[in-house]
């Protein structure tokens, strides 16, 4: 009987049932808990989810269960599936080590001083008792929850009293992403009871009460971070910290410190900065942050005796998972033997670059011709000013960033955000901004500032027709800005209710001012400064120039700036290029130091010229639209399958593809880092990965091509909507990282893989729908189907997994913790359970069909959207854009999310299908 029961819940703990409930627990309860974090601060997620009981027993019942497994099916007959399950046994092992034994603490120096002590990152409650002379020290860690059970009660010995501590009140804080504890606590001797007010949070040190009691007895108690030492001591010799040329924007730092160990007779230089560390006695310093006057350094101290093992753990993952991959009796290689059975032909991907956007046809209409001269001035501007745009688009200019880069790239950028167009009245954006700096008043009668809404052309008072209106159109007869109080007014609305309405308002003021700032001159930082050694490599536009410029530099600036701009209007063209040889002259000279190469800047001016990520969107569109028609018209009807249609498409894939393979090395030898470093940058290398997913890994299924190149044209689409900036800017120190360059690569290509598996499940539930008795090779594309998006997601689970640890060794070298529950970080996580239960549900005989799989494949890549949008720009954290009030959701989004459960309820009526054998 014993033996039954025995067996009966081993049974149990060990099923493939319990592992999924388990899973489905762990992503629950880290998903609520970015929420939670969001709303109530770090501290309230930690205590309800992270460092909760329930949760830890959850996370321990999981490896358990992973455990029996192991054992139950005997994976170590199978080198590459033990090592990589075995493996997070390891990392476990690690994070406890980490969780219960490892410390971490912030230590503060200023240059000249030397430090042993530092605060503890977690916060304790402090109490000492002076009971007659005699001293006792107590200490309690308690983290506070903005909501829930934070109630506490504590006895404490001293002599023959007992101090009682316990909560008498609790009060949550929130100023913006600040939070701030208010506790009120009840502490009783005897009889006797007083309240103490304490003020602490995480990380910080608190305010110390003083309280005393009958007979002679005092009580210190204080809430927040406590004291800690270091056998050991560092003197901080000089902080540094490095700027972009002429930006306030940090380009790196660093402490130049000296270790003293008089114990071990040991001392030495090193110098500490962001990603290098200083690492002795079990003790790990990183570069945190610094003091507002640059003579003090923010050190976080880090003693984590769990890094070996979590780093075993990693290595042995990775290497599992690779061995898996290759190793031909995986499941993976046996679905990817499975598809080769059928007659789908191959197709790749790539496409030569489309012909440059049409200039636009309403150009007669965006003039406004009460000025009779405007027409003829633009005739003649636009067919002789190409030669100086040309030369004026070479001059360098320094961005507010620091970011040196050539004058063509900031007018491509003006121009797109004053029109959204790339061309404009059959003119380039050189020559559109040449003309605004040299003949304001004429173009401020051009309409070329773009609006949308019906009801900001009524309160314009403009036809409803048109799509542009002049600078001059929102300014009233007396010069005041008609917009300034609708613009004040919707600026104070929380983003999350501004409609399109409002929106509108804001980005015409946003075109209007950059309008300004061109008609005057304030974005062209084209004269570096000849004191650069005092205004780090600070470049001034032409008006401030002549105001900080002395003597000689100040009237050469003057006669450089006021000839080329009389030189354009009189259309003294040799002249107007000489003086831009001349400015381009003084650059070289005064600006040597941070002037790009010529080739770099000969480099920039092609890529903006070959728009190829625009024309690449514009191509996958066209061929995925085609090739999902194309693919599913050869299920229903075998003589549309031609192998001269499909060479066409593949020869057109394979272009496509070297075409966005060269845009991105382009961007990467311009910018000087690997180009996934922004949102617009990601969202291009997605795309990339997508292609490269369909092209080399399921080259022979027509569908899954198909499901490639639509998702990277919705990806490539997704990069160049409006909220989402192209530019190319500078690094922040943290991410100068060849870690960091390795993990989002990594990562970030595992979207491609694991969307084109969202698609693949998609066109599966569409044809569900069609399935006939009478069509049988319905049933065999959708088993195909099922079996290469299973390959894809075996991939794409692969690469995020690595991906994800291989950012957390990133972050171990860069601020000391490998995992801190960020909110990008914890979407990650849930993203990896996510995908382990959809590739795990087949192990459930009543789970693995081909339906369920199209299903549980198509919803999982919410997770991934939630982690690089919803994380990104609806939940704080140290990843996020989001600064507390939300973006609002697009209506498309809900259409998408309710046409994807139609589908799947319209599938649901013809689900009976048998699992595929492989």
């Amino acid at each position: 009987m014993q033996k039954t029961l025995f067996k009966k819940s081993t049974d149990l703990l060990f099923s493939y049932w319990t592992m999924l409930i388990l899973f489905i627990l762990l992503a629950f309860g880290a998903a609520v808990a970015t929420f939670i974090e969001n709303d109530y601060g770090v501290s309230t997620a930690r205590v309800l989810v992270y460092n909760h009981l329930w949760y830890e027993i959850v996370m321990t019942l999981s490896i358990i269960n992973l455990l029996g497994i192991i054992i139950k099916r005997k994976m170590w007959n199978s080198k590459a599936k033990f090592i990589f399950h075995i493996a997070f046994v390891v990392m476990l092992i690690g994070s406890a080590m980490t969780r219960y034994i490892g410390y971490e603490g912030v230590m503060h120096i200023k240059e000249g001083e030397t430090q042993s002590g530092m605060i503890s990152l977690e916060p304790y409650i402090q109490i000492t008792i002076d009971d007659n002379g005699k001293t006792y020290s107590h200490e309690f860690q308690k983290e506070f929850g903005a909501i829930g059970n934070n109630n506490f009660n504590y006895d404490i010995e001293s002599s023959n009293k007992i101090l009682n501590v316990s909560l008498d009140k609790y009060t949550f804080a929130k100023n913006g992403a600040a939070t701030m504890n208010l506790v009120s606590t009840k502490l009783t001797i005897n009889d006797e009871s007083q309240l103490a007010k304490l003020v602490g949070q995480r990380g910080n040190t608190g305010i110390t009460r003083n309280l005393e009691f009958k007979n002679n007895i005092k009580v210190k108690i204080e809430y927040g971070s406590k004291s800690l030492f270091v056998p050991f001591a560092i003197k901080l010799k000089e902080f540094t910290l490095d700027r972009y040329p002429g930006s306030m924007s940090p380009s790196s730092y660093a402490s130049e410190v000296v270790l003293i160990d008089k114990k071990n007779n040991v001392e030495f230089d090193y110098r500490i900065y962001m990603n290098s560390t200083l690492q002795y006695g079990g003790y790990q310093f990183f570069q945190s942050s610094y003091d507002q006057d640059e003579k003090g350094t923010i050190l976080s101290v880090n003693n984590d005796p769990g890094t070996l093992p979590t780093y075993v753990g990693y290595f042995l993952l990775t290497l599992g998972l690779l061995m898996n991959l290759f190793d031909k009796k995986s499941r993976f290689a046996k679905l990817i033997k499975y598809t080769k059975q059928f007659n789908s032909i191959a197709i790749v991907s790539f496409l030569v670059a489309l012909a440059q956007n049409p200039v636009n046809a309403g150009a007669i209409d965006s003039l406004n011709t009460q000025n009779n001269n405007t027409l003829s001035y633009l005739e003649n501007f636009q067919d002789n000013s190409l030669e100086t745009a040309e030369k004026l688009s070479r001059l360098v200019t320094q961005s507010n960033m620091g970011r040196m880069k050539p004058l063509d790239s900031l007018n491509n950028e003006i121009l797109n955000k004053l029109t959204r167009k790339n061309s404009f009245l059959g003119m380039n954006a050189n020559q559109i901004v040449l003309g605004m700096m040299t003949n304001p008043n004429m173009w401020q009668n051009i309409k070329m500032l773009k609006l949308k809404t019906p009801k900001l052309k009524t309160f314009l008072g403009v036809e409803k027709k048109r799509t542009h209106v002049a600078f001059l159109e929102v300014f009233n007869t007396k010069g005041q800005y008609i917009l300034k109080e609708l613009v004040n007014k919707v600026s104070a609305m929380n983003p999350n209710k501004r409609g399109t309405y409002e929106r509108d308002i804001l980005k015409l003021d946003e075109r209007v001012n950059i309008a300004y700032m061109v008609y005057y001159g304030n974005l062209f930082r084209i004269f570096p400064d000849p004191q650069s050694d005092k205004s780090n490599n600070q470049w001034y536009n032409p008006l401030d120039a002549m105001s900080a410029f002395k003597d000689k530099d100040k009237e050469m600036v003057r006669t450089m700036t006021r000839g080329l701009i009389n030189s354009v209007i009189t259309s003294k063209w040799d002249d107007a290029n000489n003086y831009i040889n001349l400015i381009t002259q003084y650059q070289q000279k005064v600006g040597k130091s941070v002037i790009p190469t010529q080739s770099i800047i000969d480099s920039e001016i092609s890529f903006n010229k070959f728009a190829i990520f625009s024309r690449l969107t514009i191509a996958y569109m066209i061929v995925g639209f085609i090739l999902f028609i194309v693919s599913f018209l050869t299920v229903f009807n075998k003589n549309w399958k031609s192998k001269k249609v499909n060479t066409v498409f593949f020869i057109i894939l394979a272009i496509l593809f070297v075409a966005h393979t060269f845009g991105m090395g382009h961007r990467w030898y311009v910018s000087g880092h690997a180009p996934w470093s922004d949102t617009y940058e990601s969202l291009v290398y997605i795309a990339w990965s997508a292609i490269f997913a369909g092209v080399f890994f399921f080259r022979n299924s027509l569908m899954a091509l198909s499901a490639a190149v639509v998702m990277a044209g919705i990806f490539m689409f997704t990069a160049h909507l409006t909220g989402i900036d192209p530019q190319i800017t500078n690094l922040v120190p943290v991410l100068k990282s060849y870690w960091l360059t390795i993990h989002v690569s990594i990562i970030t290509g595992s979207y491609g893989f694991l969307a084109i598996g969202a698609m693949l499940g998609f066109m599966a539930l569409i044809l569900f729908i069609f399935r006939d008795s009478k069509k049988p090779h319905i049933d065999d594309s959708i088993r195909q189907i099922t079996a290469i998006n299973e390959a894809a997601l075996i991939i794409g689970l692969a690469a995020l997994v690595v991906g994800n640890f291989i950012g957390g060794v990133w972050a171990n070298e860069s601020w000391g913790r490998y995992w801190g529950w960020d909110p990008k970080e914890t979407w990650a996580y849930i993203s990896i359970i996510a995908y382990v239960i959809v590739l795990h549900l087949r192990l459930v005989p009543k789970l693995n069909t081909p339906f369920v799989f199209a299903v549980a494949s198509t919803l999982a890549f919410a997770a991934i959207l939630m982690t690089y949008f919803g994380v990104n720009f609806y939940l704080s954290g140290m990843h996020s854009y989001a600064t507390g009030d939300p973006v609002p959701i697009p209506s498309w989004v809900y259409v998408l999310t309710a046409s994807v459960f139609v589908i799947i309820a319209l599938a649901y009526r013809k689900k009976e299908l048998g699992k595929i054998k492989v």
